[in-house]
């Protein structure tokens, strides 16, 4: 199996989160065969940065002509490089070695706010680093030091991209996560403008995003994508990393560099799950709590956010005689009404992942009962005529009504309807094998 190989310079965190640690996590999380050099050892952890040791310049060209010699790289990216002497001799080997798909991200202060380069190097990594990048990545302060110029919105970083450019990169990519709203940052290529915008994630849990961003990028540009391309994957992967941020430490805890690999595990799991769930409705003889709209069946990721990270059945679960039959195999994004569903009642309790919609009548509600489910509603009437004039909302006001005035998560939530509207009962639960086994005995009961 061939991996390309991507070298990252740079300084190690002792705590895993930044550094050559979150470098080497990015790149192999991506597919690529990750090596290092590295330029300084910190004492470092989510509290900041307590101690700081240079590794001497000749053991740090011993390493890169180590790697560089026999392996070889086919992308590089540049992180801490603490001094005027280590900046001048990893400009040296990208020089004497070729590299030409380097990523410099010209770190200057960790997150916590301890300087990692001292103010005399700033002007040598100016001079001999940055016009040898392919993609320059800085973040709005170090954007700020580079220009010399005070940052504070989108046209402030465009000028700032176009100064940096003169320094001699060919792309620059300024970050916009320290200014207000999205987490928007600005690629320019030497002629146009582009914008990677992301969803700001609440959360303070983002050390290393400098370091695993730019090791994204190079690892793409290592596996073939253009600038433009790996920039925005990278953005997308970081993203990523930063929504299943680790809450661990007493400051900020790191990205969760795995989280985007995981997911995908994640998103076949929970397909299957769903499709084994249905499969034991359709030998249940279930037909008979199918209603005339038809029923859906959902599952959503760990921490879904929208319906296209909830799987359901396209074409919905028909009722054929006694029995249900579905036209195709479960999918991602297939229902956004049971999603809604799902989604309302994961901002209650993110346990509570999956759900059913069935035939609704008085005898089916005094079954759920009688069978010791726990059971909420909701009434149509009360909904606000804002929520009614909003398409698609009434089924996130009605579960979020219902479960608001119930003590945790019940069983099943049920409306009787309203104005064109078919009352409905949802099963709910944890996966989808608790749905179907609520649903298989609701059902069997119908049936006496």
């Amino acid at each position: 199996m061939e991996a390309k190989r991507v070298l990252t310079i740079a300084g190690s965190d002792s705590g895993g989160g930044a550094g050559i640690q979150a470098d080497l996590k990015t790149i192999t999380a991506l597919g690529g065969f990750g090596m290092s050099v590295v330029t300084a050892l910190t004492a470092q952890n989510t509290l900041g940065v307590q101690g700081v040791y240079d590794i001497p310049v000749e053991f740090i060209e011993a390493q890169f002509d180590s790697v560089a010699g026999d392996i070889g790289v086919d992308a590089a990216k540049t992180g801490m490089l603490s001094s005027t002497a280590i900046i001048r001799c990893v400009a040296k080997k990208i020089r004497q070695y070729r590299i030409r798909r380097l990523v410099v991200d010209p770190v200057m202060v960790a997150k916590g706010g301890s300087p990692l380069l001292r103010e005399e190097a700033r002007g040598t990594l100016i001079r001999d680093l940055i016009p040898l990048a392919a993609v320059v990545t800085p973040n709005i302060p170090e954007a700020e030091v580079l220009t010399g110029m005070r940052i504070t919105k989108k046209d402030h970083m465009k000028k700032a991209a176009l100064l940096i450019r003169k320094l001699g990169a060919k792309n620059v990519v300024v970050k916009g996560g320290h200014l207000e709203g999205d987490a928007a940052d600005l690629l320019f290529d030497g002629k146009s403008f582009h914008e990677f915008a992301a969803k700001r994630i609440d959360t303070k849990h983002t050390h290393g995003t400098g370091c695993t961003f730019a090791s994204a990028v190079a690892t793409g540009l290592a596996q073939g994508f253009g600038v433009l391309e790996a920039v925005g994957r990278a953005k997308e992967y970081v993203t990523e990393a930063i929504r299943f941020g680790f809450a661990i430490g007493g400051g900020r805890g790191p990205t969760n560099h795995f989280a985007p690999v995981i997911r995908e595990a994640e998103r076949w799991r929970c397909i299957e799950e769903l499709r084994k769930a249905v499969a034991r409705l359709k030998g249940g003889r279930t037909g008979n709590i199918v209603p005339e709209i038809q029923s859906n069946f959902g599952y959503a990721l760990p921490g879904a956010s929208s319906a296209a990270e909830v799987a359901a059945v396209p074409g919905r679960i028909i009722r054929v005689g006694e029995n249900v039959e579905t036209l195709h195999d479960p999918a991602f994004g297939a229902s956004s009404h049971v999603a809604k569903v799902i989604l309302a009642v994961m901002r209650f309790d993110g346990r509570y992942r999956s759900a059913m919609n069935i035939r609704f009548s008085e005898e089916i509600v005094e079954i759920l009962k009688d069978l010791g489910f726990d059971v909420a509603s909701f009434d149509r009437a009360h909904e606000p005529r804002e929520v009614k004039l909003r398409e698609g909302s009434s089924l996130e006001w009605g579960t979020t009504d219902a479960l608001s005035r119930h003590s945790g998560i019940p069983d099943a939530v049920f409306d009787r309807g309203g104005d064109g509207k078919e009352p409905i009962v949802r099963i709910l639960g944890r996966d989808p094998a608790e749905v179907a086994g609520k649903v298989l005995k609701v059902s069997k009961a119908l049936r006496r």
